[in-house]
């Protein structure tokens, strides 16, 4: 396996790679080499995310604030400061390419609640699929202790779990996870492919090795757990070099992390044994054909609506007598099903006011009997 074989990427990076810790000034040179790698990736037809930090290391010295002493309130006054500057370069590197930048700021609660988590999965597949590259960052500005990531690894994993992404890379001052610290021991190795989280090698982590790094490998391999069990590959690689990616097409040194199952399959497992069903939606003949050759539930083959659920939640998919034949997650409420069942796809937006497709459950998001 290669990072070439990526269909869905994300890419971390952080403020130690792109801001230079002796000046405080931005590597601009270093960043537009890593947005010339990630034009390459998508005249080939991939699919590019970035998570970034560096928000707080930039704003921080605008403001003139000391790392040293600095408290929480003034993180987040340097993140508001930061930000913006982030954002520009990030859209001038990759505009140099003609690719085009959007913005997405969350936190911690985006993720835990449902419907939070639902819009921003939803936006950043909108974003991807017209050829947009997600620019993803931890909402520093009203993040509290309580309720950050704490560091952007864990986030790059999260977010792949929420878009189903089949590789993540973290682009690092080292080029994988070694037996030991290679900064201390001369004896230390490069694992170049670990299939299993092992307390013996969740014991190889350290701590961060600089003052813009909050992470260390301790966050990579809790990094590599959520991945892992989402279905995604992740790769611990150098990023200090330029062009970073290229040197991983061309064969670099790094850690890869392989999952046991594919994203689909971890996503599926996760619907059929993870999920409690909120209600029933009862489907036609022609309902259950349909799904059994793998297309989407669209209204016109529903015939009743159990429940009270709401978009989002799982359901039970029954044919008429009962029988359930799918486990699935909703993309309409009970309410708005019972508007729209019987009804054509065209007819969800007149009826509703608005639309969330044309389909009430996607095929991605519905598991048949074989997988319950």
């Amino acid at each position: 396996m290669s990072l070439g074989d990526a269909k869905r990427l994300i890419i971390k990076v952080g403020s130690a790679l792109l801001v230079d810790e002796v000046t405080g000034k931005l590597r601009r040179a270093w960043l537009e080499a890593l947005a010339d790698d990630i034009a390459h990736l998508r005249e080939n037809g991939m699919e590019v995310v970035v998570v970034s930090s560096g928000a707080i290391a930039l704003g921080r010295r605008i403001l003139g604030l000391d790392h040293r002493t600095i408290s929480l309130a003034d993180k987040q006054a340097a993140a508001a400061t930061g930000q913006i500057m982030l954002s520009q370069v990030w859209q001038e590197a990759l505009g140099r390419n003609g690719l085009i930048m959007a913005q997405v700021l969350v936190t911690l609660e985006d993720m835990e609640s449902r419907r939070r988590y639902l819009n921003a999965r939803a936006t950043l597949n909108a974003l991807l699929g017209r050829g947009a590259i997600p620019l993803i960052n931890e909402n520093d500005t009203v993040a509290t202790e309580e309720i950050r990531f704490g560091d952007n690894d864990r986030l790059g994993a999260k977010v792949a779990h929420m878009i189903s992404a089949d590789t993540l890379v973290l682009l690092s001052d080292i080029d994988g996870l070694y037996t030991a610290d290679p900064r201390k021991n001369p004896d230390a190795t490069l694992i170049p492919v670990v299939r299993d989280l092992t307390p013996e090698i969740m014991g190889m982590a350290g701590k961060a090795p600089t003052m813009y790094s909050s992470g260390g490998m301790v966050t990579k391999l809790q990094a590599a757990e959520i991945a892992m069990k989402a279905g995604c590959r992740m790769i611990i690689a150098r990023g200090t070099l330029y062009h970073p990616l290229k040197a991983q097409l061309d064969g670099g040194p790094h850690t890869l992390f392989l999952p046991s199952e594919s994203p689909m399959a971890a996503r599926r497992h996760w619907i059929a044994t993870s999920l409690s069903a909120r209600g029933a939606i009862v489907v036609d003949a022609g309902a259950v054909k349909a799904l059994r050759a793998g297309k989407n539930l669209l209204p016109a083959g529903i015939t009743a609506v159990e429940g009270g659920f709401k978009h989002g939640d799982a359901v039970r998919v029954l044919d008429a007598a009962g029988l359930e034949i799918a486990r699935a997650i909703t993309a309409y409420s009970a309410d708005e099903t019972r508007q729209i069942k019987g009804h054509g796809s065209q007819d969800i937006e007149p009826m509703l006011g608005y639309s969330r497709g044309n389909a009430v459950i996607h095929s991605d998001d519905l598991v048949m009997p074989d997988l319950l």
